[in-house]
């Protein structure tokens, strides 16, 4: 390390169901070639990270996942505690959104390609399955999997993004796929490249909602998303939430879902940098 002076540091994360070897490391890296000090973490419970059950999620544990990287950042010997910023890609978005509205020592928020996790599980795609009778249906059966789990002893595994790949996918499970089954994105820890979180891995997203106080975020936000992304949605409405003039919404022409992960043609970084350079 060269720097002569305590630097500004940004955790990053995401994508839901990725690791550090994906996106967050590249965006990481990135950023620490532009003069920033770095963190790409895996969450609790998923790749190198520790804890047990594994490929599990939870939205209170999640959230507290960033707000861990933090406190590893403010504490840190060569970074400017007042200059810390976090950046979530994909569900990691709404985690990042959900712990600026918490934790005040975040000064900038950059999400791309947002999901809201607890919106997609409560809700579903496009918000189709948004009924109290969708949701006792899905309780149900995601109970009875509790049930023998308990008995076998072992999680069952919910699966990763689908493979082989059917004819009649919809374009974002074929956006997905081509990712994370293919050398573009392909890695051995990565739960949707593999067998993914275990069948009741999201299950306490239905009832937990995040971003409860997101109009109450006085730091700063960048808001990022693929025009064409069929989660452009999420992003568009948390947007609709936030106040303050310091709040930005990036919408990049063409782009789907996952040209956000690793498209460095597409991903913003010029303004990413900038938008950093501002605020932190």
């Amino acid at each position: 390390m060269d720097a002569d002076s305590k630097l500004p540091a940004i955790a990053v994360c995401g994508p839901f169901g990725a690791v550090k070897e994906q996106s967050s490391g590249l965006y990481a890296q990135v950023l620490a070639e532009n003069g920033f000090l770095t963190i790409a973490f895996d969450p609790s419970f998923t790749g190198e990270s520790a804890g047990f059950p594994r490929y599990m999620a939870s939205p209170d544990i999640n959230t507290e996942d960033f707000q861990a990287a933090v406190d590893f950042l403010v504490t840190n010997d060569d970074v400017d505690a007042e200059k810390v910023g976090i950046l979530g890609i994909c569900g990691w978005g709404g985690m990042a959104l959900n712990a600026a509205s918490l934790d005040t020592r975040i000064k900038a928020t950059i999400t791309s390609t947002m999901y809201n996790m607890t919106r997609i599980n409560a809700k579903g795609y496009f918000d189709e399955a948004d009924s109290a009778d969708a949701r006792y249906e899905m309780k149900v059966m995601l109970n009875n999997q509790r049930t023998e789990d308990f008995k076998n002893g072992e999680y069952a595994m919910g699966g990763g993004v689908v493979d082989p790949l059917p004819d009649d996918a919809p374009f974002f499970v074929k956006d997905y796929y081509d990712y994370y089954k293919t050398e573009r994105g392909y890695h051995k820890r990565s739960l949707n490249s593999n067998d993914g979180w275990t069948a009741i891995g999201t299950m306490s997203f239905i009832s937990q909602p995040i971003i409860a106080y997101s109009d109450e975020i006085r730091s700063a936000v960048l808001i990022i998303h693929g025009e064409k992304a069929h989660s452009c949605y999420f992003s568009k409405y948390e947007f609709e939430k936030l106040t303050g003039d310091n709040k930005e919404l990036m919408i990049i022409p063409d782009a789907v879902h996952t040209d956000l992960y690793d498209d460095m043609d597409i991903i913003p970084f010029d303004k990413i940098i900038e938008f950093y350079n501002t605020y932190l």
